[in-house]
């Protein structure tokens, strides 16, 4: 109890800051994903800093995608994604060790790719007319009830490991309750918003419920592939930056296009 306290009470200040991030929205909002962006690459990079990753590269590759997001459209956020790689080959040439080259730019790639693709759809479901900041709210309060509902349910009825060599602590009781928990959340979202039926709240919900865990899992495979219990300590108890929003990188994606397809 004393644990989960402790997690309440650092979580706060946090949901409070995403709900005026998300409900002040424009370049508030871009700003603050693009910040947010780097220090995910920030702690990333710390964990693998043995393969020597070129960090400006992803940064500025991040910055100018969610950029892209805000300012043009999906076709222009495909043309920055291509830029990285010039600026990749500019970085590595100047280096004068090159040894591991290879890794090294494969290693900051994978995360530009791994948290800016999510950044960017952020930017982009927030931007969606009329309903993009309600919808953001849906997929957040769907992911994170879904994660504080996995890991309940796992910790009071969990006896069946779901993939111990990824993550030990989880279980298929957690999965299912996660699930459940997670459906429910976003119906009862829902509830206040007359332009999204219960049937289209439950989809969505489902499609943020069923790809929270797999977030979660994936990151879980890269921290123990690196040696790491957590990416970072800027959520206290709760971890870094990674660890908090793991599985919001892969709801928010999943999210952006189930919603296209209902509402829009």
């Amino acid at each position: 109890m004393n644990e989960t306290m402790k997690r309440v009470i650092v979580a706060i200040p946090w949901v409070l800051l995403a709900i005026g991030i998300v409900v002040a929205g424009g370049p508030v909002f871009a700003a603050a994903i693009a910040v947010f962006g780097c220090l995910g690459l920030r702690e990333f990079f710390v964990m693998g800093s043995s393969y020597r990753p070129m960090q400006w590269v992803a940064y500025l590759g991040l910055t100018g995608m969610v950029a892209a997001a805000y300012f043009g459209t999906a076709f222009n956020v495909l043309l920055l994604m291509a830029a990285p790689f010039l600026l990749l080959f500019i970085f590595a040439a100047a280096r004068d060790n090159r040894e591991n080259i290879t890794a090294s730019m494969a290693i900051t790639v994978f995360g530009l790719f791994w948290i800016g693709i999510p950044m960017v759809h952020a930017v982009l479901l927030r931007d969606l007319p009329d309903h993009g900041a309600a919808l953001l709210v849906n997929v957040l309060v769907g992911t994170f009830v879904a994660d504080t509902g996995a890991y309940t349910v796992g910790r009071l009825f969990g006896r069946h490991k779901l993939a111990p060599k990824l993550s030990p602590n989880k279980t298929i009781e957690g999965l299912i309750g996660g699930f459940l928990i997670g459906v429910l959340g976003v119906w009862c979202a829902g509830l206040y918003q007359d332009w999204l039926s219960g049937y289209d709240a439950l989809i969505l919900g489902a499609a943020v419920a069923s790809m929270a865990p797999v977030g979660d899992l994936f990151e879980s495979m890269i921290k123990r592939d690196l040696g790491k219990k957590d990416t970072g300590t800027l959520f206290g108890p709760h971890g870094g930056l990674l660890d908090r929003l793991d599985a919001v990188f892969f709801t928010v994606v999943v999210g952006y296009y189930v919603s296209i397809a209902l509402v829009y």
